[in-house]
């Protein structure tokens, strides 16, 4: 399971707790390949219970990468080990973590070698990246060890760059625009104490993200799809560029709250639902769209650096699965599109398999399709690589002919 899937199984958590325990646990994931081969040293038997093993995990975590004092962190988890129901847990916690305050130095120097400790990705994924990105991978692996900008888009129905910029100033906000539609905070913040949030003045996406909407030049008038929609961010971008009518529809249907809670604080209207969008004939009513955003699921390995434990979950036979999973997705939704209608492919991978080898074979399939070259100022080659201010993405514009 996800860490943010299970993060969510405990609503009863505070704002300041759920902050800490994603500090804790999101430089724990980044640093997961030094902290299994320090604790691999400290082990003399490899530790079987599940939850046991996090812990420890977690104290080391704490140790290095916290200012927490060292005999609290000591302290909180040999009283967390007495929960777990094992007649040992309290004593092997105590002397792992106190051996470790004792040994630091030299723990895990041997592993440095290792691209899990080294790289903080595994083994497949650093080769992968080397490959695909020979001038620029230590670069990309970097930036997505890094935290995350909290950058907002703001919405130019209610106001303008220049004047929320004054907004946040007013409010000793530290912020700068990304282009004309974007705005980054530093230091990032919860959302409920960013100014006009919960008016709809600006929602939180990726500078990266936010070429998904732009890309796809929409035009009053005109009837839209976005496919995979969850959680609306790129939809209520949508609406917000033109008068559309639009059709989001998700194959999760526990996620079209989330498109619903987004459109309502935007005070914008979609039409919302459940819908695998590779099976047209299970949904379509035979209106054709003359835009379609297709913003597939994917390794989201262009976003690693805001959910960490996806390098530690992915395999490299996810990205052949998920290739062909995009492909039926595409094959279904240019079923839908109008003659000269145009269908932008978006995925948050930094992976060739998911991006240009998928729009080669969708071209391969489709004779009707022609690749629309990007706009000036926009991605090159619709790439674009992780850096300071953005996330990874991939964009492939398509006209039906």
């Amino acid at each position: 399971m996800a860490f943010e899937q299970t993060f969510r199984r405990y609503p009863s958590l505070s704002a300041s707790e759920r902050a800490a325990v994603r500090d804790i646990c999101y430089e724990g994931l980044r640093s997961l390949g030094l902290l299994e081969a320090q604790l691999g040293e400290l082990l003399l038997t490899p530790v079987r219970h599940s939850e046991l093993r996090s812990l420890l995990l977690v104290g080391l975590t704490q140790l290095q990468f916290t200012r927490a004092k060292p005999y609290a962190v000591v302290d909180h988890a040999v009283r967390a080990a007495e929960r777990l129901g094992q007649p040992a847990a309290r004593g092997l916690v105590n002397a792992v973590l106190r051996n470790f305050l004792r040994r630091r130095q030299d723990l895990g120097r041997d592993a440095w070698a290792t691209p899990e400790v080294r790289f903080g990705f595994p083994a497949w994924w650093v080769q992968k990246l080397r490959e695909e990105y020979p001038a620029t991978w230590e670069q990309v692996v970097a930036t997505e060890n890094l935290h995350p900008p909290m950058t907002l888009r703001v919405n130019r129905r209610r106001t303008t760059v220049t004047q929320y910029l004054e907004r946040l100033g007013e409010e000793g906000i530290s912020a700068r625009a990304l282009g004309d539609m974007a705005v980054r905070i530093d230091p990032p913040r919860p959302v409920a104490e960013v100014p006009g949030f919960s008016e709809g003045l600006a929602s939180v996406q990726d500078a990266g993200a936010q070429w998904a909407a732009r890309l796809l030049e929409v035009a009053d008038g005109q009837r839209v799809l976005d496919a995979c929609a969850a959680p609306g961010g790129k939809t209520g971008h949508l609406l917000e560029l033109a008068d559309v009518e639009v059709l989001a529809l998700d194959s999760d249907a526990a996620r079209l709250a989330r498109i619903r809670e987004n459109l309502e604080r935007l005070g914008a209207r979609a039409t919302i639902g459940n819908a695998d969008v590779g099976d047209p004939h299970s949904w379509w009513d035979g209106r054709p769209f003359q835009r379609v955003l297709l913003d597939a699921p994917c390794s989201a390995s262009g976003v690693v650096r805001r959910h960490p434990d996806i390098r530690w979950n992915r395999r490299p036979s996810d990205l052949p699965k998920l290739a062909a999973q995009q492909g039926q997705l595409l094959n279904g939704v240019w079923q839908v599109l109008e003659t000269s209608g145009k269908l932008l492919y978006a995925t948050c991978s930094v992976f060739r398999e998911e991006n240009e080898s998928t729009v080669e074979a969708f071209l391969a399939r489709q004779p009707d399709a022609r690749v629309v070259q990007l706009q000036p100022g926009t991605p090159e080659g619709g790439r674009i690589r992780p850096d300071d201010d953005h996330d990874g993405f991939f964009y492939a514009l398509f006209e039906k002919c």
